[in-house]
């Protein structure tokens, strides 16, 4: 075969760390943009970046020019360093959750990330992301998640 064709979609989430209150709803749209055009800067082009108060999701196209781990650890320190100019005691936490989706679950996970503030006035954030490890059926022991 002469052409290598990807077509991943991957549904990435990570928090501010300790779950701080710090995506404030002034700077919130921004830091979505400034992340989505993080994405498309390292060919991994968003559907959607979202989240609320203590934590984001991101809806991309993994490159297959990049691996995961190393596609996160860009997003973060970038966004880090920029969301520092607005609140400069923040970090995100150590560690990520990314998930594999297919092209069949986009539109509703768009739809999903889309009304996160809507979700999260009746579920924290710790209740969301462990329904979603439930969901994977991912092995996970609690202690480990939020330190």
């Amino acid at each position: 075969m002469g052409q290598s064709l990807v077509q991943n979609y991957i549904h990435i989430v990570f928090q501010t760390k300790n779950r701080q209150k710090l995506i404030l709803p002034k700077f919130e749209n921004d830091l979505f943009e400034y992340l989505g055009g993080t994405c498309k800067s390292l060919n991994c082009p968003s559907i959607i970046v979202g989240g609320h108060i203590d934590h984001v999701h991101v809806l991309c196209r993994l490159s297959q020019s990049i691996s995961l781990s190393l596609f996160v650890q860009k997003l973060k320190s970038s966004s880090s360093k920029w969301i520092k100019s607005k609140t400069p005691n923040f970090y995100w936490q150590d560690g990520y959750g990314a998930f594999s989706r297919s092209q069949s679950q986009v539109e509703a996970l768009t739809n999903y990330i889309k009304n996160q503030h809507i979700h999260h006035q009746q579920k924290t954030f710790k209740e969301e992301y462990i329904e979603i490890l439930k969901k994977y059926e991912l092995n996970f022991n609690e202690d480990y998640l939020w330190s």
